[in-house]
């Protein structure tokens, strides 16, 4: 097996993530932002253990940060002419343009605004007697200085977040924006309220507590960006090569070897990375051409490494920007999240390792040749040391210990260890690239954030959410009504309108997570999502943890659905296939994550640490009948079981899986009769190949 190459996977993601695709800089302003992310890396992990700063302080430093790089290092408009260095003219100094200095000088201001006048402001220049209370006596009343800064900082991470991220995420901004000003012009009249005038506007985006300086901003500052930058040291230390050797001494020797593979190095390298581009570049630059040279396609290759990745922004401990912020808006322990996310996420590798399997029978691949197989001992001799600061940060985090805190000990074991450990010592160089890379991968992120806190300010300010809610609960309803009659006279199929109702509000609003998945991080999209259906889920009676963890899976499932699918163009990139169908291949092989939040939604005991729900008979049970249904689903998209399958075999046993994953005696005794004639075909077809076979040879 190749060597992992550190370097080759950093060259991959910065050619297919574009938030870590920057211009080229003039040397004294190259320097100095590659200083400042080092210094920026530093302030978080010193903060994190000897406690942040009062939080609009903590706030405004890290988004002065962001704001500092993003517009040093993202053109206004992207293309092969903007990357190219430029000479200085009196409006551009180090291929910077005037206007984008303003803007730091503007972002950075307003950022720090907040503190500067949080008490109260008196002093006399020139003559001129300035006065501002403290801002607890401005709250509700905001002075006309408090809206310029407010208006200004808007428009700043507008920019900033189109510059990362692309337009889609401000034109959702500002149509919020607009709903929130012009309430009483909406042309529905569920929608409809009398308006915000902008001075009010401003003071509840602007001000701490929600809006821009609310909890999304507050997660980021204080824990996303140390866990993101723990991922990228524990990778340099050697922790991913450990992954795909361990992957390969489990999985390696069986049918489809390199395909099981990168499913088990990718969920491995998911417990350390909650971005699925890094997490597809990192593992794919050595699974997937390793794939291609065993006989896999192009587009399979790339699409079950897309698949696999997909799956870390769900694979805990560390499960991505989301799920902090799901800990805050639950105000839970974020031990709950991951306890909870465990079984859900090994259900989607279980799916996707069900897929490469019958693929690779129906393909004739085999497995990896014993002798490129590593040797157990020898890998774990080698690789144990990378493991400690990962069980230092699990450790500290089920300790009871806050989550930034734990990444501060995950973060000082692996710089510990990778000084200390002689097989494979990291550099002070190593830890340089480490801290510029992680602030790289904190610049979209800290962007969105801080800009997605106005849409949860104004669905706070407007209820806007419990106006949707209601919106899906009524079409909702009128759609189970038209479906409950035709099916009502099926045998045994005793459903009620209301959870018809509940079935059509989950496939809805499942739908709208994947379509507005399409292009915009899975964190932005999460906080949106969960923000407005949030109060629609409540109304069905569904546990808030379910709704929320419902929300980020569908959310997740965009990030592999075409034509958007980020995670498969990588792996396409890298295995040289056609994009859109890499993208289908990867959609096909996640299927199974599709499945799973109906599961846990009907049935809460799979999430284990919701008390009321959960009983050990009810877990098992779902959780056997889920990976069953998912197995079922896998030969029918894979077309094979013990023998080829025809399609209206692989339709009936599609249909039996969707009765096996569904909570229930009744739908599993569907699922069994729908199954039947598929396993009776399967056998005749797998003596008709056997006969086959012996008569050939």
């Amino acid at each position: 097996m190749a060597e992992f190459d550190i370097k080759k996977a950093q060259e991959l993601e910065e050619k297919f993530d574009s938030g870590l695709h920057t211009r080229a800089l003039g040397p004294w302003v190259l320097n100095f932002s590659l200083a400042f992310s080092i210094l920026f890396a530093v302030y978080h992990y010193i903060t994190a253990g000897i406690g942040v700063p009062v939080d609009y302080w903590h706030m405004g430093i890290h988004m002065s940060g962001v704001i500092l790089l993003v517009f040093i290092g993202f053109p206004v408009i992207k293309g092969d002419h903007a990357w190219k260095l430029h000479p200085n003219t009196w409006w551009r100094y180090a291929n910077v343009p005037l206007w984008d200095w303003v803007l730091i000088a503007a972002g950075i201001a307003s950022s720090l605004y907040i503190g500067i006048t949080w008490y109260e402001i008196n002093f006399t220049v020139l003559g001129q007697h300035f006065f501002l209370p403290e801002q607890v006596i401005r709250q509700g009343d905001p002075h006309a200085i408090d809206v310029i800064f407010g208006t200004v900082l808007i428009v700043v991470l507008l920019e900033a977040v189109r510059r990362t991220l692309g337009i889609v995420v401000p034109i959702i901004i500002i149509a919020f924006t607009i709903f929130a000003v012009f309430g009483k012009y909406m042309p529905l009249q569920i929608l409809k309220h009398p308006g915000i005038n902008w001075a009010h506007y401003i003071n509840n985006m602007y001000f701490p507590a929600e809006g821009i300086f609310g909890i999304t901003l507050w997660i980021v500052s204080t824990v996303v960006f140390h866990f993101v930058l723990f991922g990228v040291l524990a990778q340099r230390m050697g922790l991913g090569q450990f992954f795909v050797d361990m992957a390969t001494v489990i999985a390696g020797r069986y049918t489809g070897g390199l395909a099981k593979v990168s499913v088990v190095s990718s969920a491995f390298f998911g417990t350390i990375s909650g971005s699925s581009i890094a997490n597809t570049v990192s593992t794919g630059s050595l699974t997937i051409p390793n794939m291609k040279r065993m006989g896999y396609p192009g587009h399979l290759a790339g699409g079950v490494e897309a698949a696999s990745s997909a799956g870390g922004q769900v694979t805990p401990p560390i499960m991505g920007a989301a799920a902090f912020i799901m800990a805050e808006f639950l105000e839970v322990p974020y031990t709950t999240i991951i306890i909870a996310a465990a079984v859900p996420a090994a259900m989607h590798y279980i799916g996707v390792l069900c897929i490469v399997h019958f693929q690779a029978k129906r393909l004739g691949l085999k497995g990896v040749p014993e002798e490129e197989i590593p040797q157990l001992v020898a890998v774990i001799k080698k690789g144990w040391p990378t493991v400690l600061p990962l069980v230092a940060l699990i450790y500290v985090l089920f300790s009871g210990y806050s989550p930034h805190m734990a990444a501060f000990w995950g973060i000082s074991t692996a710089l510990a260890v990778g000084f200390l450990n002689p097989m494979h010592r990291i550099k002070v160089s190593d830890i340089i690239e480490a801290c510029i890379t992680g602030v790289k991968y904190a610049l979209a992120v800290g962007a969105v954030c801080s800009a997605i806190g106005i849409v949860v300010g104004v669905v706070n300010s407007t209820g806007l959410g419990f106006r949707l809610g209601f919106m899906v609960a009524d079409s909702a309803y009128a759609i189970a009504e038209n479906i409950l009659a035709p099916i009502s006279w099926i045998p045994l199929m005793d459903i009620t309108l209301e959870e018809m109702t509940l079935f059509v509000s989950l496939v809805l609003i499942a739908v709208t997570c994947i379509m507005m998945g399409a292009g915009l991080p899975t964190t932005a999209l999460y906080i949106m999502l969960v923000t407005v259906a949030q109060p629609a889920l409540a109304n069905l009676g569904i546990p808030p943890l379910a709704s929320h963890l419902f929300v980020l899976y569908y959310g997740v499932i965009s990030e592999i659905t075409p034509p958007v699918c980020a995670s498969a163009y990588a792996a396409a990139g890298i295995a040289g296939a056609n994009p859109f169908r890499t993208g289908c291949s990867a959609f096909t092989l996640g299927i199974g994550k599709l499945l799973v939040p109906m599961v846990f939604v009907y049935s809460p005991a799979m999430l284990i640490v919701l008390e009321e729900y959960f009983t050990w008979g009810a877990f098992l049970e779902t959780t056997l009948a889920c990976a069953l249904g998912i197995a079922m689903m896998a030969t029918a998209v894979s077309g094979y079981f013990i023998g080829h399958m025809p399609w209206i075999f692989r339709i009936l046993i599609g249909i039996a899986a969707l009765f096996m994953v569904a909570p229930g005696l009744t739908s599993d005794m569907y699922a069994l009769v729908l199954a039947l004639p598929v396993l009776i075909q399967q056998v005749a077809a797998r003596r008709r190949e056997g006969n086959a076979a012996n008569i050939a040879t």
